[in-house]
């Protein structure tokens, strides 16, 4: 158990932007239970069932919220509904990690009703990607506790074996090194080394301007998006930049950027090409292909963690 004296200090220092301890979860013990929820888009028990099988193989105990099956229009039961199935997970001191079922559309609506004064007593993993980025960043803004960027139940049938094997490794307490192949867009030399934070761009980019908004200065940001017009990227970017969120990191890994669209009168530009235009005069390296986001090989990621991240044959990012 993490000292809750630990983390209050960790929320005056961060308060005060000053350097603070990441927190670490504690590492789940056989027959530990792992609550399913959704705080995004409806999903059905069917649809859980080959990740619920995998966490028994690997000697967890399974519970699912209240809101897997339930239904209002897009969303897992109205926000009411959610809101109660988040903090009844976060509270219940059973409950030793938090596996969000899907991301879609949802998470923010819920935000800022959600009250974590017994989590950060009892913190626990919480667990997944996409809309699940408000979660993340929450966390590891405000209270200095790691989060598992990684694979959801409802993407798991899809989730090769690796970042299946990682994630088990991860929720066991073992952290090893990720390594990718060298992108052909990287602007890197040395060796960087921060807390990496981050998660999906277009969450990133609509907490802009909120109470909820995150620091980026001296930290490793990792972004990843699916599904949007090249236009918007360049626009999120753009908006990052005059954030002053672009400015002092120590590295840019971008991950899965899946499914990217042009208009009919093409941009003119790749994904690629628009980051590496935003990040242009900034000395720090920008590195593309981190295996993570939404694609098949969707690696878990421990982020508000330290890591160094090193070029050799591949690029490799090891927790330090």
């Amino acid at each position: 158990m993490l000292s809750i004296t630990g983390v209050i200090k960790n929320i005056f220092l961060i308060l005060c932007n000053e350097e603070y301890v990441m927190l670490r979860p504690p590492a789940l013990l056989p027959s530990d239970q792992i609550r399913i929820i959704t705080t995004a888009r409806k999903v059905s028990l069917d649809e859980l069932e080959l990740a619920k099988n995998w966490l028994i193989s690997l000697g967890y105990a399974v519970s699912f919220g209240k809101t897997i099956g339930l239904e209002d229009h897009q969303y897992g039961g109205n926000d009411g509904a959610r809101i109660e199935d988040f903090q009844v997970a976060l509270d219940d001191e059973k409950v030793k990690a938090i596996w969000f079922a899907r991301g879609g559309y949802g998470s923010i609506r819920v935000s800022e009703h959600i009250l974590w004064d017994q989590f950060i007593q009892n913190p626990k993993w919480l667990i997944g990607f996409s809309d699940i980025t408000i979660w993340h960043n929450q966390v590891n803004q405000f209270y200095g506790i790691q989060t598992l960027h990684a694979i959801m139940p409802m993407t798991f049938p899809k989730a090769n074996e690796e970042a299946k094997h990682l994630l088990a490794q991860n929720l066991s307490g073992h952290f090893p090194s990720i390594n990718w192949q060298i992108h052909l867009s990287n602007r890197y030399s040395g060796v960087a080394e921060g807390e990496i934070i981050g998660g999906n761009l277009s969450i990133l980019y609509s907490l802009l301007g909120t109470k909820s908004g995150f620091n980026t200065n001296g930290k490793i940001l990792f972004i990843e998006e699916i599904d949007e017009y090249l236009y918007h990227i360049d626009r999120m970017m753009m908006s990052l930049k005059l954030a002053g969120k672009l400015a002092g990191l120590k590295a840019l890994v971008i991950g899965g950027f899946t499914e990217i669209k042009d208009n009919e009168i093409p941009f003119g530009k790749s994904y690629e090409e628009i980051i590496l235009e935003h990040t242009r005069g900034y000395p720090y390296p920008v590195i593309f292909g981190f295996p993570a986001g939404h694609i098949d090989d969707n690696m878990p990621l421990a982020l508000n963690s330290r890591v160094r991240i090193s070029a050799g044959e591949k690029v490799k990012l090891e927790y330090i």
